[in-house]
C-alpha cells in the first residue's frame, strides 16, 4: 500500500508491517507554525535576558509615549544641614570680627589691659569647649575629640556605662498581656458514632487572657516575683458545670542565686545576669565617671598650660618689637649722620651704604616682629582664640602681669612626693588598677555553677463569675483565690553549668593579666612623672641662670656700642664694628627678654609636673548648679534618709575611695633660704611701646627719616639721643620695682602666693 504526501511541508508518512499487520506512523510536521513561535520566543527571551534594558533603550518613544517622566539623574547629592541657628554668643563672635591687623601701628590703636589671671579666668568660664593651642590652625583637628564641660556629665547620664543606667538592672519590672481569641474549628468525628456524644462536630468558643507580673532584682543576685493570671472561656464542650467560666491565680516567687551570681560584691561589680568577662555592675560605672572628671581635670590643666604659654608668647612679642624698633632708631641716625656726613664731604659712600643696608635689615625685622609669623598681631591673636575673644575688635590686647626675675627655689621631696600623689594622669591610672582589681575578684566569684533555690506558692481559684454572686460554690473566682480553698506550691533547686567551666577560668586568666598590666603601666607613669619632675626642676634653675647670663650680655653689649660709637665719630674704628655691635645688642636684647619669659614657663611647667598648676593659677573645678526640680527632689527624697546611730559597728563592702580630693587645693614646696643662694638684682622689664621717650615714641610702620640737622655736632649729638635712651633704660631696670608679680587690686582676682624665694 502507497501513501503520498498531501503537502510539501510534511514529512512521508511511514508504513511498516509487523506479523503481517499495517502499521502507519505520522511524523510530526519539521516546521509548524506554534514550534516557530515558541523557538522565536524563546529566542527573544535569553536575548533579553543577557542584554538586560540595553535593548529597551534602543526602542524610540512612540506617538503616544507623552506623559512627562519625573526622575533624578544622580543619586547622590552635596546637600546643606537644616540647623536651627540660635544667635548664641559664639556665633555673634564669629559674625563680629573686624579686618585682621595688618601694618598697623600699634602705638595708634587702643589697647585692652589683660592679667595673667584674668586671661586664665575667660579661658575656663568664657565657653564650654576646651580649646588647646594649634585647635585654631585646622578645623578638621579641632572638632575631633574636643572637650567640652559637657563630657563629664554625658559619661554619667550614659545609658549604657553610667551609674544609674548600671542601678537600673535593680528596678522593679512590671508586664502585663492582655488578649482575646476566637475558636471556629471543625472536629474530625463521626456523625453518628459514639464520639459525637462527647465532642462537638464544630469546636465554638470565646476565651481570654491576663497575665500582670511586678519583679524585682536584689543586690544580692535573688529575684522577686509577684505574678496574677485570668483565663476565661466561653465554649460549646459537653459535661460543663458553667457554659463560661473564670480560672485564675495568684502566684509569689523567690529565686536566690546559692553559687555563680551571689553576693552584693559580685552584683555592685558584674551587675545581674552578666556573663563571664563582661563587667557592668554599679562599681565599674562609677570609675567610669571618675576617669571621665580626671580626664576633664586634665583638659582644663592643658588650657591654663596654654594660655600661660600664649600670654607669655605675647609678652616676649611686644618685648621682641619693642627691641627691633629701638634698633631700627640706632640705624637710622647712624644712616642719616653718614648721610649728612657723605653731604658735606666728609663721609664714604660705602659707610652710608652699609648703614642704609642695616637700616633697612631693621626695618623688615620689625615687619616681621608686627606682622610676620610668629609677630605681635599673630601672638596677640592666638591668645584671643585662647581667652574666647573676637578675632580683631580695633584694640589690641596688652599684658600687664609682670615677669617673675627673682630666683625661686623649691623643696624638692615635697615637691616629688605632691607630684606621685596629686598628678592626674597617677589618679587616672589608680582608678584603672581599682577597675582591674574589682573585676578579679568578680571573675574569681564567678568561677562556679549555676546553683539558684527556687520557690513558688499559688492561691487558686475558679468561678462562673469573676467577682460578686457569693452564694454559691465556684460562683465568684476572686472569692476562692481570696478564701483560700486551693493553694499549691513548689520548691527546688536549679543546678546549670558548663562541664569544666572554660570560660569562667578563661575570665580569671584575663583578668590578672590585666591587673599586671595596669599596676606596670602605674609604675611606668610614676618613674615618667618623676623624670619629668626632675627636667623640670633642672629648666628652673638652668632659665634663671640663663636670664643673668643674657642680662650681663645685654649690659656688655651696651657698653660696647657706647664705646665704638663713640670710637666711630672720632675716626678710631670702622663701621663695620658699629654695625656688628647694634645687630649683637638687639640679639643680646632679644634674647634677654626671651629667657624672661622662659623662666616664667620653667616655673609653670613645674608647677604642671608636681601637679599643683590649677593652685597656681586659682582655678577651682566643681559641679554646675542642678534644675530646680532636681535639687527639690533630692531634697524631699533626703527627709526619709536617717544617719547610722553606730556607723562604726555597721559592716559593709569597701570603699571605693578614700575621700573626696581637690586638685586645686594649695601646696606649700617652698624651699628654706640659703646663704649661698644668690638671686637676679631687681629688675623691672620697661613697658613695651609706653614711653615718652623719643625712641619709643617713634613710629614703628614709619619709614621717614625726619629732619636732617644743619651741622655735624648736631648730628653726633642727635645720634646719640637712641644710645643713650636704649643704655639708660636697661639700667635703670636694676632700680625697678621689688615685686616681680603685679599686686592685684582689692576688684582683680587674687593671684596665687608663690613661694618664699632664695635671695
Amino acid at each position: 500500500m502507497q501513501f503520498r504526501s498531501s503537502t510539501t511541508f510534511y514529512r512521508q508518512q511511514h508504513v511498516s508491517h509487523q506479523n503481517g499487520d499495517l502499521h502507519v506512523a505520522f511524523v510530526p510536521p519539521l516546521y509548524s507554525p506554534v514550534r516557530f513561535a515558541a523557538i522565536a520566543f524563546l529566542v527573544v527571551l535569553v536575548g533579553s535576558t543577557i542584554a538586560g534594558c540595553s535593548i529597551a533603550r534602543l526602542i524610540p518613544d512612540g506617538k503616544h509615549d507623552t506623559e512627562k517622566s519625573y526622575y533624578v539623574d544622580h543619586g547622590l547629592s552635596i546637600q546643606y544641614p537644616e540647623v536651627t541657628q540660635c544667635e548664641t554668643p559664639t556665633l555673634l563672635k564669629a559674625q563680629q570680627t573686624t579686618v585682621p591687623l595688618t601694618m598697623q601701628d600699634p602705638a595708634d590703636l587702643p589697647t585692652l589691659d589683660l592679667s595673667l589671671q584674668e586671661a586664665v579666668n575667660l579661658a575656663v568660664t568664657l565657653s564650654p569647649v576646651l580649646r588647646t593651642v594649634g585647635a585654631s590652625q585646622d578645623v578638621r583637628v579641632a572638632v575631633q575629640g574636643t572637650v567640652t564641660v559637657y563630657d563629664p556629665a554625658i559619661t554619667a547620664s550614659s545609658p549604657q556605662f553610667g551609674s544609674e543606667a548600671a542601678l537600673s538592672a535593680f528596678d522593679a519590672q512590671y508586664a502585663q498581656q492582655l488578649f482575646w481569641t476566637s475558636v471556629d474549628r471543625p472536629n474530625n468525628v463521626a456523625p453518628d458514632g459514639i464520639t459525637s456524644q462527647f465532642t462537638p462536630s464544630v469546636s465554638l468558643g470565646k476565651n481570654a487572657a491576663f497575665n500582670a507580673e511586678l519583679s524585682k532584682t536584689t543586690a544580692t543576685g535573688g529575684s522577686y516575683a509577684l505574678r496574677h493570671i485570668v483565663n476565661y472561656s466561653r465554649n460549646n464542650q459537653p459535661f460543663r458545670a458553667f457554659s463560661s467560666a473564670f480560672d485564675g491565680w495568684v502566684e509569689a516567687e523567690w529565686r536566690q542565686p546559692l553559687a555563680q551570681g551571689a553576693g552584693s560584691t559580685y552584683n555592685r561589680i558584674a551587675g545581674p545576669g552578666s556573663v563571664p568577662g563582661q563587667y557592668n555592675g554599679v562599681l565599674i560605672a562609677r570609675v567610669n565617671e571618675d576617669i571621665s572628671l580626671v580626664d576633664f581635670e586634665a583638659s582644663v590643666i592643658q588650657v591654663v598650660t596654654d594660655v600661660e604659654q600664649k600670654y607669655w608668647d605675647l609678652v616676649t612679642a611686644y618685648r621682641r618689637l619693642d627691641t627691633a624698633v629701638r634698633g631700627r632708631e640706632l640705624a637710622r641716625r647712624t644712616w642719616e649722620y653718614n648721610k649728612k656726613r657723605l653731604e658735606v664731604g666728609a663721609g664714604r659712600l660705602d659707610d652710608e651704604a652699609q648703614a642704609r643696608s642695616q637700616y633697612y635689615n631693621f626695618e623688615a625685622q620689625v615687619q616681621t616682629e608686627l606682622a610676620g609669623p610668629n609677630g605681635l598681631y599673630e601672638t596677640e591673636q592666638d591668645l584671643r582664640y585662647m581667652v574666647g575673644m573676637v578675632a580683631t575688635d580695633g584694640r589690641l590686647l596688652r599684658p600687664t602681669t609682670e615677669p617673675i626675675d627673682v630666683r625661686v627655689t623649691f623643696d624638692w621631696e615635697s615637691a616629688l612626693s605632691q607630684a606621685l600623689e596629686r598628678r592626674a594622669e597617677i589618679r587616672k591610672q589608680k582608678f584603672q588598677v581599682k577597675r582591674r582589681d574589682m573585676e578579679l575578684v568578680a571573675a574569681r566569684l564567678n568561677y562556679k555553677p549555676r546553683f539558684d533555690f527556687v520557690s513558688q506558692y499559688r492561691w487558686y481559684g475558679l468561678g462562673n463569675h469573676l467577682i460578686g454572686n457569693k452564694d454559691g460554690t465556684l460562683n465568684n473566682m476572686y472569692g476562692e483565690i481570696t478564701g483560700g480553698n486551693y493553694q499549691e506550691w513548689q520548691a527546688g533547686v536549679d543546678l546549670r553549668f558548663p562541664v569544666g567551666l572554660r570560660t569562667a577560668g578563661l575570665a580569671i586568666a584575663n583578668a590578672k593579666l590585666n591587673v599586671k598590666r595596669e599596676r606596670a603601666i602605674l609604675a611606668e607613669t610614676e618613674f615618667l612623672i618623676s623624670h619629668n619632675l626632675s627636667n623640670a626642676a633642672r629648666q628652673v634653675t638652668t632659665t634663671h641662670e640663663l636670664l643673668e647670663t643674657n642680662y650681663d650680655r645685654l649690659i656688655a653689649d651696651l657698653n660696647q656700642v657706647d664705646v665704638l660709637d663713640t670710637r666711630y665719630r672720632i675716626g678710631s674704628d670702622n663701621i663695620r664694628d658699629l654695625l656688628l655691635a647694634q645687630r649683637q645688642l638687639v640679639n643680646s636684647a632679644t634674647e634677654f627678654y626671651g629667657s624672661l619669659s622662659r623662666y616664667n614657663l620653667a616655673i609653670r611647667d613645674f608647677h604642671r609636673e608636681k601637679g599643683s598648676l590649677l593652685a597656681y593659677n586659682n582655678v577651682q573645678l566643681a559641679e554646675g548648679p542642678w534644675a530646680k526640680g532636681a535639687e527639690y527632689d533630692a531634697y524631699r527624697t533626703g527627709r526619709f534618709l536617717r544617719p547610722c546611730v553606730l556607723p562604726d559597728m555597721k559592716k559593709g563592702p569597701a570603699p571605693l575611695t578614700s575621700g573626696s580630693f581637690n586638685p586645686s587645693a594649695r601646696q606649700n614646696t617652698s624651699a628654706p633660704a640659703s646663704p649661698g643662694a644668690v638671686t637676679l638684682p631687681e629688675m623691672s622689664v620697661p613697658a613695651a611701646l609706653d614711653s615718652e621717650n623719643e625712641a619709643e615714641s617713634a613710629p614703628v610702620s614709619g619709614k621717614v627719616l625726619g629732619t636732617l640737622q644743619s651741622t655735624e655736632d648736631e648730628i653726633f649729638d642727635n645720634s646719640r639721643d637712641a644710645l643713650q635712651v636704649f643704655f639708660s633704660e636697661v639700667r635703670a631696670s636694676v632700680s625697678g620695682s621689688s615685686n616681680a608679680v603685679e599686686s592685684p587690686s582689692a576688684a582683680a582676682i587674687r593671684l596665687p602666693d608663690l613661694p618664699s624665694p632664695t635671695q
